[in-house]
This record gives C-alpha cells, sequence and structure tokens, in this order.
C-alpha cells in the first residue's frame, strides 16, 4: 500500500497568480468585509475563488453556488489553463513573524479514517457530518481537486523536508509572488528526488521510533493539521467510486489520493487559538459556562466592550474540550443561539463590538503543538475548531491542483 504518492500536480500558467491564489474557505466566517473586498480585487479573473465555497455564504442560494463552481471547475479543466508537475513541490510562505515550509505530496486516502482507528493518517479534530454535504456536491463532479490541507509529521529532528528547504537555491523555481489579502509571499519549487524522499516520510512508521514517541508502536505516519472535512468530503467520494471500479482498477485510480501539503510540526508554524463568538446567548449564559468549568486556569470574556475572567482548567485540551461541549448543549436547547469562529484576539474584539448587545467573545487557550500527535495516539480527536496553524490571513491559499478523474 503506498500512503504517500508523487501526485501529477497542476499549476496555472500566464495569468495573475495573485489574483489566482484565494485563502481557504473556511476562513473569515464572521468577516464578510474580507470575501467582499476579495471578490472586488478577483472581478473577472481567473482564480480558485470561483472553484470554493466561502462559507460565509452557506445557506444563501447553496445549489446556485455549486452549480457555478461546477462548470467553472469543468472550463478550467477543459481549457489550455495548467501545466503539469510529475514531482513533490517545495513550498515556502513567508509571513509578517514567521516561514513556514511545507512539500505538496499526494496521501492514500484508503490510509485516513476520521475515526480513532489504527489508521497511518489520522484526523486531530472531530469530523462533523452535517459539514460534509456542500463539499461532497462539488468535489463529486469534479474533474480537478485543489487543496487548503496541510498534513503534519512527527519530525523532531527536522530529517525529511528542513534539508531540502536549505537546498532550495539548486531546485527549479515554479512560482514566486505575493498573496493577497495580506497573506505573505509564496515561493514553490520542483523537487526531483521525490521517490527518496518517500522513503525518509515511511521511516517514521518504525515501530522503535513510535514506541519512543508515543509509548506504543501506533502505526500513525502523520496526522490532518488543518482541513479535516476537506479530507473527510474526499474519502467518502473515494469510498463510492471504488465500488463501481475492479480490483486492479482501484489501485492507482486518481480519485483514491488527495493533494495536502506536509508540514513538519516542529516547523516555524505556530499553532494559535480559534475563538468563539455567541450571539443571541440565553440569559444566565455566563453563569452557567462558569460553573462548568473549573481550574487553576482562567478564561477571558469580552462582553460588549468589556472584558471578563472566569476559571477554566489549566490544561489548553481540557477547557477547549469542556468549552465546546457547553457550547453544543447550548445550541440544541437555544435554536437562536449562533456560534461562530474568530482567528486573533483583535479580531474578536472588533466582531463582539460588531455584534451588538448580548455578543459575547470567548478567548480560547492555545493548545501546544508538540503535544498534538500524541494526543491523538492516546486519548483522541480534539472538538472543531480546536487550534490554527497561523493566523487567520496565514491560513494555506488554494493555489496547486490535481486531476482526480481518469
Amino acid at each position: 500500500m503506498s500512503i504517500i504518492v508523487k501526485p501529477k500536480i497542476l499549476i496555472p500558467k500566464d495569468i495573475d497568480m495573485t489574483k489566482w491564489a484565494v485563502i481557504a474557505c473556511d476562513q473569515f466566517t464572521a468577516q464578510p468585509k474580507y470575501w467582499h473586498e476579495l471578490e472586488a480585487l478577483v472581478g473577472d479573473s481567473k482564480s480558485t475563488l470561483n472553484l470554493v465555497f466561502p462559507e460565509i455564504y452557506l445557506g444563501k442560494d447553496d445549489e446556485k453556488r455549486i452549480e457555478n463552481i461546477n462548470k467553472k471547475i469543468e472550463e478550467y479543466a477543459s481549457s489550455d489553463l495548467f501545466y503539469e508537475v510529475d514531482n513533490f513541490i517545495l513550498v515556502e510562505r513567508i509571513m509578517k513573524n514567521e516561514t513556514r515550509v511545507g512539500l505538496m505530496i499526494a496521501i492514500d486516502l484508503d490510509s485516513y479514517d476520521w475515526n480513532r482507528v489504527r489508521v497511518p493518517i489520522r484526523a486531530t479534530e472531530d469530523t462533523l457530518l452535517e459539514r460534509l454535504p456542500v463539499r461532497i456536491k462539488i468535489r463529486k463532479n469534479a474533474p480537478m481537486e485543489f487543496t487548503h490541507t496541510l498534513a503534519l509529521i512527527d519530525d523532531e529532528d527536522k530529517e525529511i523536508i528542513e534539508p531540502i528547504y536549505k537546498s532550495r537555491h539548486r531546485l527549479k523555481k515554479l512560482y514566486d509572488f505575493e498573496l493577497n489579502m495580506g497573506g505573505g509571499r509564496i515561493i514553490g519549487y520542483e523537487v526531483p528526488n521525490s521517490e527518496d524522499i518517500i522513503e525518509k516520510i515511511m521511516e517514521l512508521l518504525n515501530p522503535d521510533v513510535q514506541i519512543k514517541k508515543y509509548g506504543v508502536d501506533a502505526g500513525v505516519l502523520m496526522v490532518i493539521g488543518d482541513g479535516n472535512h476537506s479530507v473527510a468530503t474526499a474519502k467518502c467520494i473515494w469510498e463510492e467510486t471504488k465500488k463501481n471500479l475492479t480490483e486492479e482498477e482501484r489501485l492507482n485510480h486518481p480519485a483514491k489520493y488527495m493533494l495536502v501539503e506536509l508540514n513538519n510540526i516542529y516547523g516555524e508554524g505556530e499553532f494559535h487559538p480559534i475563538h468563539r463568538i455567541v450571539y443571541n446567548p440565553p440569559s444566565g449564559f455566563v453563569e452557567e459556562l462558569t460553573n462548568s468549568l473549573a481550574g487553576s486556569g482562567a478564561l477571558k470574556l469580552y462582553i460588549g466592550k468589556q472584558e471578563e475572567y472566569i476559571a477554566a482548567p489549566k490544561t489548553a485540551s481540557n477547557a477547549i474540550m469542556l468549552v465546546q461541549k457547553f457550547l453544543e448543549k447550548k445550541l440544541k436547547e437555544h435554536p437562536n443561539m449562533v456560534v461562530d469562529y474568530v482567528h486573533s484576539e483583535h479580531h474578536l474584539v472588533a466582531t463582539v463590538e460588531e455584534g451588538g448587545e448580548g455578543t459575547i467573545g470567548i478567548v480560547m487557550p492555545t493548545f501546544p503543538k508538540s503535544e498534538l500527535v500524541n494526543f491523538v495516539v492516546n486519548i483522541g480527536n480534539l472538538p472543531k475548531k480546536s487550534f490554527s496553524i497561523g493566523e487567520a490571513e496565514e491560513k494555506r491559499y488554494y493555489l496547486e491542483g490535481r486531476r482526480i478523474i481518469k
């Protein structure tokens, strides 16, 4: 079984790349201004904005939007828009405070499961099946995929991706441009010795290495650090597709794989909390939240322009799980209550103030990235939106693509 394969990556040619690449669809869901400005910037240009469904628009004429997306993917796929790179691509993302480095690879979806089972590729957060239908409707008819998914390997000695980055001056540069909307600069390099790199990555599955790291031979090669629902969508489509294939056809069918960016969990990309904003909370919300938490730590709340602190577990994972459990319970009890998710505290403050009277912002703790794989192996999945690799503007942009039909 090939857990990792060398993908045939599609890169657009002869277009404005700054307008082509756009931020992940699940970002800025509480900030319509971002998307309106992006739409104005892109205009009629060729762009991945035309190929994805920004979640801020969910519930607003979904079927028409999906139809338009499917038409655009077909249009782009049948045109002479792309050239193909038959190798890994080293991605260098230069941002204000850090440089993140990754490898564009393809992962085998038969090696992934979002449930807590022994598979080489694991989810890190709970997968909410109700978030999949729109994505499934887009992907099931799509001839191509574009990714915002980040997969993470546990390479504390930095022996896999980092050496490639150090010798990047020897590699062929494929693209180099400024990302729109303050996303920083991105550079891509073709990596010619991709097969050798696969061997190095696979060495992470050595039982002795696993036991040393996790106390057991967990059989975990990587975890999905961002884009869990996108991988779950691709998995669902593949499970349906392979029902109609012979055993031989299943072996190398393009839908069996998914394009992701592979990062080292010990790289520069920092984990940031994803804060909660609560609209129309019921009477007594803060008191009930306080009573549901306890511990020697503290949780900051924004209520209008006021700050308030309540006791909470000191361990970030415990605090995140208890807060999310409380919010899910309240959402079921009070249909008029709405919870949204905001990156960076200054965005949270602005959104709370814009939300009007009664809106509450919950400042979430930072989950330590060094604990992530151990947590997934020995405890389980975190709740949804538990952490972010980078702030909102630093999330992965859609850029490279891959064909997923024969």
